[in-house]
């Protein structure tokens, strides 16, 4: 569910941009990191409901397409321009991959066979990969004994949700690598960034636009290659595209970028612990999905030692 804006969890691009003056008429930023909440945490129900009359590759080409749009007009308003450079460009499709196309794709597929619920549930672990992945690939992300602790807390939450302990019985294995895999991505891309364009002159939100603009192109094209014309067009999962490419992408990354130059990343990153709770929430109250107590409870001990792996030195 993020861009290069993001500086969520542990690794993130350049330094956010600086806080500006308080604008008159602007929405309370706690209002907007509600809105942002809500968003993301119901874009998993969408994505049921999308692939319910689309295929996955469809449904992500058009959360993609509308996205763009959004971030176009965006664009335009502002008067920003794309990115130049052909380095720059590269980087930047390496990163729409990592960002979007793949993880995108793969939550798409993953929801064909496990509840929207256990997916959310599976975004929450992007911060319990980054950590284990930044000790690894960024040296000056030393890990601490609490932070340590906090991932071996999270992953023992991960096992709760998946149910370990009766042998994952009922689980559908591919489905749930998929959602662990797209949230796996995440980190990756994150960490791909910091280390190739935190030296980049452009803003963010002129880096985001040609991200979601390259994901969008990788899409149109693989899209056509495993997938064929609908030969109808059904109402409602048309409707739920619609809105998770122009809500749960477009209008949720300029919320974020918002956020992150207002308040900074470290309370714009916050939204990442109430994700799987709305999730939760809305698949178990508007699409009637079944809820093991394991889910709940491993929610919360992923949840806990996610945020245990976000605090530093000395804080």
């Amino acid at each position: 569910m993020t861009t290069v804006t993001a500086s969520r969890d542990a690794a993130g691009p350049a330094s956010a941009p600086s806080v500006p003056p308080r604008t008159r008429g602007r929405l309370d930023w706690r209002l907007r990191f509600a809105a942002l909440s809500l968003i993301w945490g119901f874009s998993f129900l969408l994505i049921k409901v999308g692939t319910g009359g689309y295929a996955p590759f469809q449904v992500t080409l058009g959360r993609l397409v509308f996205g763009t749009a959004v971030l176009a007009a965006a664009m335009a308003v502002k008067r920003e321009r794309l990115p130049r450079g052909i380095r720059t460009w590269g980087h930047m499709t390496v990163a729409a991959f990592l960002l979007n196309a793949l993880p995108f794709s793969l939550f798409a597929y993953s929801e064909l066979t496990i509840p929207s619920t256990l997916a959310g549930i599976c975004n929450a672990t992007s911060p319990l990969w980054g950590m284990a992945l930044s000790m690894v690939a960024l040296s000056e992300d030393r890990p601490t004994r609490v932070r340590v602790a906090g991932l071996g807390i999270g992953f023992i939450g991960v096992l709760t949700v998946l149910g370990a302990w009766q042998g994952f019985h009922g689980l559908d294995a591919t489905g749930t690598a998929m959602a662990l895999l797209a949230s796996l991505s995440y980190p990756i891309g994150w960490i791909y960034v910091r280390r190739t364009l935190a030296g980049a002159g452009e803003s963010h939100l002129s880096l985001t636009g040609a991200q979601l603009l390259l994901a969008t192109v990788q899409l149109a094209v693989v899209t056509p290659l495993f997938t064929s014309v609908p030969t109808s067009f059904s109402l409602v999962p048309l409707l739920a595209v619609v809105a998770l490419g122009a809500l749960g992408t477009g209008l949720a990354v300029l919320l974020q970028y918002g956020l992150v130059a207002e308040v900074g990343p470290t309370t714009a990153q916050m939204v990442t612990y109430f994700i799987p709770v709305i999730a939760t929430a809305a698949g178990v109250a508007l699409l009637g999905e079944s809820l093991a107590w394991s889910t709940p409870v491993g929610a919360v001990i992923v949840l806990a030692g996610a945020a245990l792996t976000q605090v530093r030195r000395g804080a």
